[in-house]
């Protein structure tokens, strides 16, 4: 497929922990890569954590201050014409408004899952040690999460398969202008593009 000139802008994921982030957002790269939007580019939030925001703690403004350097790597490629998606729990309103004040062409996604569904699935054992006292400012179970007032887009992980939110999301960007439409035709994917996403789903625990 031929590559296009692609617009920047910023996906910004934010949802509890567990809530598929992450995978819906290697979900959409990979489905605009497909369509030869290759300079996409993925923060995700433990990376960030990693490589970016390393001595940072939970507390509020650690978690600001984690947001705001997000927001500034986002905003300097959506400004160079760079589409990025930035996944991380964000929990706060505000930060996130503010995200979206500095970074302009910005869609929210609220990743949607109950919190009795994140800690019945638990995949990497952090609800419970929340639960049990063990990690402290913890999002859902000892600090809050203020779910988004208006997202451009909510996904709900509990009912939607990550190719059908990853699905939303896109039409919502081409709905705003920031990739091209394509028909019905064009966006069927060839059986070695679905098993790659199987593949890569399967790799994560999604789906056996």
């Amino acid at each position: 497929m031929d590559t296009h000139k692609s617009k920047g802008f910023t996906v910004w994921f934010t949802g509890l922990s567990g809530s598929g982030k992450t995978t819906v957002a290697r979900v959409v790269c990979d489905k605009l890569r497909e369509r030869g939007i290759m300079n996409v580019e993925v923060l995700d939030g433990d990376l960030v954590r990693t490589n970016l925001s390393k001595g940072l703690g939970f507390s509020k403004e650690d978690r600001d201050t984690n947001i705001k350097r997000i927001a500034f790597v986002c905003h300097l490629l959506t400004r160079n014409g760079v589409p990025n998606i930035a996944a991380a729990i964000s929990p706060y309103r505000e930060i996130r408004d503010y995200a979206r004040g500095e970074i302009k062409h910005f869609i929210e996604v609220y990743v949607k899952c109950p919190l009795e569904v994140l800690i019945d699935r638990d995949v990497k054992g952090l609800y419970k040690k929340a639960i049990a006292g063990e990690i402290p400012h913890f999002t859902g179970i000892s600090d809050p999460y203020e779910e988004p007032l208006n997202p451009e887009v909510m996904i709900e992980t509990d009912k939607e398969k990550p190719e059908e939110s990853a699905d939303k999301i896109l039409r919502k960007l081409e709905a705003l202008g920031y990739i091209p439409r394509v028909t019905r035709a064009e966006s069927r994917l060839s059986p070695e593009e679905e098993e790659k996403i199987k593949k890569r789903l399967r790799d994560l625990g999604y789906i056996e």
